[in-house]
């Protein structure tokens, strides 16, 4: 993670944010860190960024790990099942 003074960020935004894409830079104002610089290298990196953020997202998946943990969750072996058998029924009609 590197980090880079405010105005050195300003004068080179475009660099940095290219840069960005790679690491994370903390910008930093008067010495002190006061942000951080996150760039994309592809659609999907900010597509998982944006899941990653999401609380909503966030507190579906603590659900779901909830549930498993509980015992109410599904196995793979019984997803896997079930997608054979509707497969097999698509294919029949």
């Amino acid at each position: 993670m590197k980090t880079i003074a405010l105005a050195e960020i300003k004068d080179n935004f475009s660099r940095y944010l290219h840069a960005a894409g790679k690491e994370q830079i903390v910008i930093t104002k008067h010495g002190k860190p006061a942000g951080v610089l996150i760039g994309f290298e592809t659609e999907d990196d900010w597509f998982d960024y944006r899941l990653e953020n999401d609380p909503r997202f966030l507190k579906k998946i603590e659900s779901a790990r909830a549930d498993i943990r509980s015992g109410r969750g599904i196995s793979w072996e019984d997803v896997k099942a079930e997608d054979s058998r509707r497969t097999n029924a698509l294919t029949r009609t």
